[in-house]
Order: structure tokens, then C-alpha cells, then sequence
């Protein structure tokens, strides 16, 4: 998505840091960016300490990536029906705790493997719990228009935190063990927590009840399953992350057996990573404007699985570093362009779990990725899997080219709101359903095709925001006579139609009323299934 320009210059990549809520957070989010990868440092070394085995040792990033693919979509309902604000503060806090439980026993002396993954795999059940909503904060604190920059800037973050905090780590476990990442990490939560008591969000803004936890689930479920544009990021996400996992899991080996060094060397690797990241976040607006996010994907998903095969083969320490910092410039190419393509595709009423369904896919093909590239490396070689891994990545790009990132960029999803609410009778409750709309169209003679075509579209519309039936009929005995129909379960669920209707709607509904014969509207009836009988 190109930036938009104002008296001729492009704005500043820095601009949403001048918006106060934003800048605290960012900066909090550094901070705890930081903690995090010195806390991956630390407990990676740990299990390479306590263990022999390229297995167990890919385990930790299974640990922390599986409860995500379990639990991303619960997270994404309560973080859409819940005060955001609230729901963050408690989660944050589950975090630090769990970090300075396993600082406190590894510094006494009583972690071992499975206590090491299982409280891995507890701060992975608050992160999984943490991303959905904290994906769904940004668009609520920054104007759109400034979107794409504030998501480049919380990427960019990532990876100035994943440059600065392995180098830090390395040097700490080094000298004072790995407890003491643990403890600096679950200090560095308390930034977090402190961003959001500053954050004094607005209520959001509707008449309606919030919507009930299993309704939600329901609700997100369908909007994902007839949301194409959000298809496209999920398959190549998911194509690109299932693969890409074998550096990220063998890392620790890596530094031990192919390059025969420490916890400093693997603490570097993974700096050299961030810092290639950090280079790819300056040089990738300009790719940006001239190039789009599928070109963008496919060149830097080949990028990687050249780095890939390059780490495997070549024993010198500085062609390794120079590998590894291509790989996180291809790592924040693809990170970055799938996130936003994602952004594009969802409206804010379902945002969090928009964005759990790609949190889940991504992080569970991590977290099957890690254990498969695990095994692959103890069966045969580490060399082996990065070279398979590699060649899976080439084929990967060629199978799923057909799913365009940029599909959804020219979407307006902002609420339109520009629905007439209808006159019911008093005994239509909330609670009365199911509902049934129907539509009645006379169409222009000669616009049948054209009008079917687009109210087809419209129809992929109404299942998102609600409805679980939907179709077009035409009339078997007046021409150019057609009636569209949908259901929702309730009217409550309908007048959440009215409030999740959006630009984009409104714009496709203009087309339709061209097609239209001349001096006739839609006319639109509302009915409710009849109480049963007493």
C-alpha cells in the first residue's frame, strides 16, 4: 500500500510516534521485545545445556508456539467482546509471573527439562492470550491513514529489540547464567503494564449488548471462512512459516555442533538476525512503493531459502552472519506484508479474531514446524534439514502464488453505518429469531448479468457480517424480477449487521441501484419465525 502524500512528500515513517498513546506503548513494547528474546537467549541455552538432543532442544520453541494454534481464537473473542485495555493489564501480568517463577527456580538450582517446557509453555499460553488483542490495539490509537507506518514501526521495534536483546543475552548467560534473563525479562513486563494504566481508551461506541463468548467464536469462525483476502495471508503465512521454523528451532545447535561456539555466538546469530531485520525494515517502504506485497513475498521467501542452505554448508563464521542477517531481512519482508495484507482485510468489530486465525496458523506452523525440522536433524544432520527445508520453502512459493496478498488493499471497511434501522413491532425482541431479509430488485433489461454478478458479491458480505443462509432467486413468472434472501440467527444478531456494514458495502449497493429499472428502489421486508403455539 503506497503512502499517501502531502503537499507533494511522502509523511515521515516516525509520524504515529507523535500520537502519545502510541509512542508510550511502542516504547513499552521495546522494552519487553528486548526481555523477550534475552528470555528465548536464555532458556534455548538452558535446554542445549541440559540436553544432547537437536529434538528436545527444538521443543522450547514448540513450548511457546503451541498454545497460540490452541487458544489464539478464545483470545481473539474475549479481546473483541472485552475492554481491551482491561483483558492486556491481566495478561501481562500472568506473563511476568510465570517469568520470575522460572528465574527464581533456575537461579536456585531446581529447573530441569520438563520444568523448563512447562513453564515455556505457560508463558506461551499469556502470549497466545496477548497477541490478538495487542494486534487489535494499534488500529484503535492510530488514525488509518497512518495504519501501514505504525505497523512498520512495531516491526521495525521487533527487530531492533531482536538485535539488541540476544547480543545482551549472550553476554549475561555468559557470565551470570540464564536466570538472570529470566528475571530481567519478567521485569521488563512491568513497562507494559504501565503503557496501558497510561492508555485511556474510549469506549466503543454502540447501542448493542456486547456479544456473548461462544456467539463471538461462532461470529469470527464464519467472518474467516468467507474472507478471501484474509485466505491469501493465511496460506502464505502458513507457507512460508512451516518451513522457515528450521532456523529458528536449530539456532541453538547451530551455534553448538556447525559452528562450534557459546552462548555469546548464539546470542549473536540471533542479533545478526534482528539486525538484518532492522536494515530490511529502512529498505523495504521503497520496495514498497514500486513493487507489490506478493512480488515482495515471493523474492524474500527464496532470499531465505538461500540463507537456509548457505548456514548448512559453509562452516566460516562471516558468510554464517551474512546468511543470517539476509534471512531477517526476508523474515521482515514477509512478517510485515502478510500482517498488513491481514490489517486490510478485517473491519474492527472482528479484528482480534481476524487476527487470532493468523496468529494461530502462524504460530502453530511454528510450533509443528520446530518438532518435524527437530527430528529431521537428529535422524540424519542439521546440514539435512536446512537443505530440505530450503527446497520446501522454492516449492512452497510456487504451489501458492495463486492467493494474492494485495486483493484486499482498496477495501474501505470503515462502518458505514448509512442502513435505515426498520420499525418492528414491540413483541420483536432482541431475543426472536431467526430473522429473515429479503430483497426485491426490478433490474434494467439487459443488466441481469451485471446484477446478479454484483449482488453475488454483496452476498459474501452479509454471510461475513452474520448470516448463515444466503441467496439470489429469480421470479419464474416476471421478467427481470428478483428477490435476494438471507437469515441471521436473531434480530439482535441483525441489528449487528446494521452497525458492521461498511464503505465498501455502501459503494457495491450504489452499482446495484445502476442496474436497477429506472425509478425503483430495493424494497427490503424484514420477518421472524413465529412463536410456537401454546
Amino acid at each position: 500500500m503506497n503512502e499517501p502524500q502531502l503537499a507533494g512528500a511522502a509523511p515521515s515513517p516516525w509520524q504515529p510516534l507523535r500520537i502519545r498513546t502510541f509512542r508510550f506503548l511502542w516504547l513499552a513494547t521495546l522494552v519487553s521485545n528486548i526481555g523477550s528474546w534475552m528470555h528465548d537467549i536464555g532458556a534455548g541455552w538452558l535446554m542445549a545445556s541440559l540436553t544432547e538432543s537437536p529434538a528436545r532442544v527444538a521443543l522450547v520453541q514448540s513450548a511457546m508456539s503451541f498454545p497460540v494454534f490452541l487458544l489464539a481464537m478464545p483470545a481473539g473473542a474475549l479481546a473483541d467482546i472485552l475492554d481491551r485495555r482491561r483483558y492486556l493489564i491481566g495478561v501481562v501480568s500472568w506473563m511476568a509471573t510465570v517469568t520470575l517463577l522460572l528465574a527464581v527456580l533456575t537461579i536456585t538450582g531446581v529447573t530441569n527439562e520438563w520444568t523448563l517446557l512447562a513453564l515455556t509453555f505457560g508463558l506461551g499460553i499469556g502470549t497466545s492470550m496477548m497477541m490478538p488483542a495487542w494486534a487489535a490495539v494499534t488500529p484503535e490509537v492510530v488514525p488509518r491513514e497512518q495504519l501501514h507506518l505504525a505497523i512498520a514501526l512495531n516491526t521495525m521495534g521487533m527487530n531492533i529489540a531482536r538485535a539488541i536483546g540476544p547480543a545482551l543475552a549472550g553476554i549475561i548467560v555468559a557470565s551470570a547464567g540464564s536466570g538472570a534473563v529470566f528475571v530481567l525479562n519478567g521485569l521488563s513486563f512491568l513497562a507494559v503494564i504501565g503503557a496501558l494504566l497510561c492508555w485511556r481508551r474510549e469506549p466503543r461506541a454502540s447501542r448493542l449488548p456486547a456479544e456473548g463468548f461462544l456467539a463471538a467464536l461462532r461470529t469470527g469462525a464464519r467472518f474467516v471462512r468467507h474472507a478471501s483476502a484474509l485466505h491469501a495471508a493465511l496460506v502464505r503465512g502458513i507457507s512460508f512459516f512451516l518451513f522457515a521454523s528450521a532456523m529458528w528451532a536449530l539456532l541453538p545447535v547451530i551455534a553448538r555442533d556447525l559452528l562450534h561456539g557459546g552462548p555469546r555466538l548464539y546470542g549473536l546469530l540471533l542479533a545478526t538476525v534482528g539486525g538484518g531485520a532492522v536494515i530490511g525494515a529502512f529498505v523495504l517502504p521503497r520496495l514498497r512503493a514500486s513493487h507489490t506485497n506478493d512480488w515482495l513475498v515471493t523474492r524474500a521467501a527464496l532470499l531465505y531459502a538461500v540463507g537456509l542452505f548457505v548456514i548448512g554448508y559453509v562452516r566460516q563464521l562471516v558468510p554464517a552472519l551474512l546468511s543470517f542477517a539476509c534471512c531477517g531481512m526476508a523474515w521482515i519482508t514477509i512478517v510485515s506484508s502478510i500482517q498488513t495484507a491481514a490489517q486490510l482485510a478485517l473491519p474492527d468489530w472482528v479484528r482480534s479474531r481476524g487476527i487470532a486465525m493468523l496468529v494461530m496458523s502462524l504460530m502453530g506452523s511454528l510450533a509443528i514446524g520446530s518438532v518435524l525440522w527437530g527430528h529431521v536433524a537428529e535422524w540424519f544432520d542439521i546440514p539435512m534439514a536446512l537443505l530440505s527445508a530450503a527446497a520446501c520453502i522454492v516449492l512452497a512459493q510456487l504451489l501458492t502464488r495463486r492467493y494474492r496478498l494485495s486483493h484486499g488493499d482498496k477495501s474501505d471497511l470503515t462502518p458505514s453505518r448509512h442502513w435505515r434501522l426498520p420499525e418492528v413491532r414491540p413483541e420483536v425482541t432482541h431475543e426472536r429469531g431467526p430473522v429473515m431479509i429479503l430483497i426485491h430488485y426490478r433490474v434494467a433489461p439487459g443488466r441481469e448479468a451485471e446484477f446478479a454478478g454484483a449482488v453475488r458479491e454483496l452476498g459474501v458480505s452479509r454471510r461475513r457480517d452474520g448470516a448463515f443462509a444466503w441467496d439470489l432467486m429469480e421470479s419464474a413468472v416476471e421478467p427481470n424480477y428478483f428477490i435476494e434472501y438471507y437469515q441471521v440467527v436473531s434480530w439482535l444478531e441483525h441489528l449487528r449487521q446494521h452497525e458492521r456494514v461498511t464503505e465498501s458495502d455502501r459503494a457495491l449497493q450504489q452499482r446495484i441501484k445502476s442496474d436497477l429499472a429506472p425509478d425503483t428502489l430495493p424494497l427490503v421486508t424484514h420477518f421472524v419465525r413465529c412463536p410456537e403455539s401454546s
